[in-house]
């Protein structure tokens, strides 16, 4: 799957990357894999290969180090931030995706500075700590544990380091809802449910914004959000 943006009907967006199913059952997880196969396979590409654009804004100035992005998709993301000099590990639920994704950053002259695995992030995580910890539309139409997985990504923050969620919000007042069955939560909400200790973050960022870069495209116009925090113990 992906954890950027996915083109309708999927809860995700941004012809970027990203969203990440992932299940609790062994057979979920296998049907929520099939999905993301057979969405992958519909065309040979799905997202733009641009980098989302709210990581690039939020990763601006920060000293390259690890980072894990979480549902990586075709690579974009994983790809920019190589080429920035992080070192990266990108994971996904989809093996098609990672295929791709270890295609692009190889076409890209980046492969020695990414690992790609793939985790239903659900039921495993890549291993260690990270300076940078990038969920980035984080969704799936599938029963993803996401507050599960945002609280083990959280964990795995290096001291000082940063994680960056950004997810969808809700449509508009008065415009139509693509996703009406769908819950997007706040960035406020996110922050809560990360259920993180007290003094041991700091908030950088916890707000909603209009969409920019492909996603102001999609029906809406609607609303992001993007909640960014650093480690401090």
């Amino acid at each position: 799957m992906t954890g950027h943006p996915h083109p309708h009907p999927q809860p995700h967006s941004q012809p970027h990357e990203h969203a990440q199913p992932h299940g609790h059952a062994h057979d979920h997880s296998a049907s929520e894999q099939e999905f993301w196969d057979s969405r992958y396979r519909e065309s040979e590409r799905i997202w733009s290969g641009n980098p989302n654009s709210v990581l690039l804004r939020e990763v601006d100035g920060l000293a390259p180090g690890r980072a894990l992005d979480l549902g990586c998709g075709e690579g974009a993301d994983a790809v920019w931030l190589a080429r920035q000099g992080w070192r990266v590990t990108g994971t996904d639920i989809s093996p098609v995706a990672l295929e791709r994704a270890a295609a692009h950053a190889a076409e890209a002259g980046v492969a020695d500075r990414i690992a790609f695995e793939r985790h239903d992030l659900g039921e495993s995580f890549p291993a260690g700590e990270f300076d940078l910890v990038s969920a980035c539309f984080l969704h799936s139409p599938g029963d993803m544990p996401r507050e599960r997985i945002l609280r083990t990504a959280a964990a795995a923050v290096a001291r000082g380091g940063v994680l960056l969620v950004v997810g969808h919000g809700g449509a508009a007042p008065g415009t139509e809802n693509p996703h009406p069955d769908l819950h997007f939560p706040t960035p406020e909400e996110v922050l809560a449910d990360l259920e993180l200790p007290e003094g041991g973050w700091e908030v950088l960022v916890c707000a909603e914004h209009a969409r920019v870069g492909a996603e102001a495209a999609r029906p809406g116009p609607g609303f992001d959000n993007t909640l960014k925090l650093r480690r401090l113990a």
